[in-house]
């Protein structure tokens, strides 16, 4: 097939490598790319989600995990750190978590344009006006921006592998990070009287934690549970956990 090369590099350059087409040697490249630019994935957080609540463990922690696409160590993380883990599907009420009166709540990845997760936004927000113990985990961080007034962007290229350098920035350590995520919080739409970054990414700058004021909650970007460094940062789940005790 003839194309032109230099559009179609500029195409995937834009919108990722992800998106593409098989087609034949009569289609028209214009419309080809007009096809691909507006494709777009809806609903994935809800094909992934699982579709009823699931309970691990029997630990003395009570802890609500909302599913967006949760990786199964992070459940594993926290059943081994003597917690029962009641996992609820994406689209699950806010009054219904709150009327469990658990011990905290934990935000799970997933995937997708987090502004798509529109119902999740509007339960989050009724979740933060809470007091408790909220953990936010790549999707889970950026919801947690979104329903607080903050804005997401998408990444040129996305953060993907097991090898993402982020800076703490009360300590100035770094931490060998892993992650798998297309989109990040603009710093400049963050209410300063309501959170302050806490994780900034060392290879581009952008924003890879928040910390909460007034408020028992904490998100990152990064997958503490997929073990890079190899245990760099499961000292987070300690930290939620403290969270869950006071």
């Amino acid at each position: 097939m003839n194309v032109n090369t230099r559009k179609l590099t500029k195409l995937l350059r834009d919108y990722g490598t992800m998106r593409g087409k098989l087609v034949s040697n009569k289609s028209n490249l214009d419309d080809i790319l007009k096809e691909i630019k507006e494709y777009t994935f809806p609903n994935v957080v809800g094909e992934v989600s699982n579709k009823r609540i699931r309970k691990f463990g029997e630990g003395s922690k009570q802890i609500a995990l909302i599913d967006f696409g949760c990786k199964e160590n992070i459940i594993k993380s926290l059943v081994d750190r003597d917690c029962t883990v009641t996992a609820f599907p994406q689209d699950i009420s806010a009054e219904s978590i709150i009327e469990g009166n658990f011990d905290g709540i934990l935000l799970s990845n997933g995937p997708g344009n987090p502004e798509d997760c529109k119902i999740a936004i509007e339960n989050i927000k009724k979740l933060y006006k809470t007091d408790i113990p909220i953990m936010g985990i790549c999707l889970g961080h950026q919801l947690m921006a979104l329903a607080t007034g903050a804005t997401t962007a998408k990444l040129k290229y996305g953060h993907r592998g097991p090898n993402h350098p982020v800076k703490e920035l009360k300590t100035g350590r770094i931490f060998i990070t892993s992650q798998n995520h297309g989109y990040y919080v603009k710093e400049d739409s963050i209410n300063k009287d309501i959170a302050e970054v806490s994780y900034v990414n060392v290879n581009d700058g952008t924003i890879e934690g928040l910390d909460y004021k007034n408020k028992n909650i904490f998100t990152i970007q990064f997958h503490p549970e997929a073990c890079p460094g190899p245990q760099d940062c499961a000292h987070l789940f300690d930290r939620f956990l403290e969270m869950c005790s006071d």
